[in-house]
């Protein structure tokens, strides 16, 4: 038997994005946002609502970064998604976070968070807050990489539990992608 919940925009597993920009001064904004995923081979989307600051900044500047949340920096990515930008300009310095700038888009990276998407602004439908950004590089820390590619469990990305409210780090690997599934050929 199964519960039925009705239309909830419920999604197993949520991302958990912490969107880097600059301020119009050069300061360092981020926010916290879950709705959003890959759109192309070279593109992600976001679904943002145009009061947030960091949505102001990356329509003036064109550019973002977006990085994975991650276990060991749960309370500084959490802390972005509470605080606006509109009412405490300094909410980036309170997370304790450090950025260097992207030499391929004008946004910050954020350097406490190991893996991060450089993008520009390819496209913004205003009706349904909708961005579109063109991924221009992924830049991981050396941390995070195992014989020269990203290890999953050193990133340690988090992810949303809308249901709940909560956050919950990966699991242990299943199976391998594009394999498994030859076991029924």
């Amino acid at each position: 038997m199964r519960k039925n919940f009705g239309a909830k925009s419920w999604c197993y597993p949520q991302n958990v994005f912490i969107i880097a920009t600059y301020n119009e001064d050069g300061s360092v904004d981020a926010m916290n946002a879950a709705w959003g995923g890959i759109y192309d081979t070279n593109k992600i989307v976001l679904a943002l609502s145009l009061e947030h600051k960091t949505v102001k900044n990356m329509l003036k500047r064109k550019a973002f970064t977006i990085s994975m949340a991650d276990e060991e920096n749960v309370i500084p990515c959490d802390y972005v998604g509470i605080v606006s930008g509109n009412k405490d300009p300094n909410k980036f310095n309170k997370t304790g976070w450090h950025f260097i700038p992207s030499k391929l888009v004008d946004a910050p990276i954020i350097t406490e968070l190991k893996m991060a998407l450089e993008c520009k602004l390819a496209s913004y439908d205003e009706k349904e807050g909708i961005f579109i950004g063109e991924i221009v590089n992924v830049s991981v820390d050396e941390s995070a990489l195992t014989n020269g590619t990203i290890d999953t469990k050193k990133v340690k990305p988090i992810t949303f539990d809308p249901v709940n409210s909560a956050y919950y780090g990966l699991g242990n690997k299943v199976g391998d992608a594009w394999k498994a599934g030859l076991k029924l050929k």
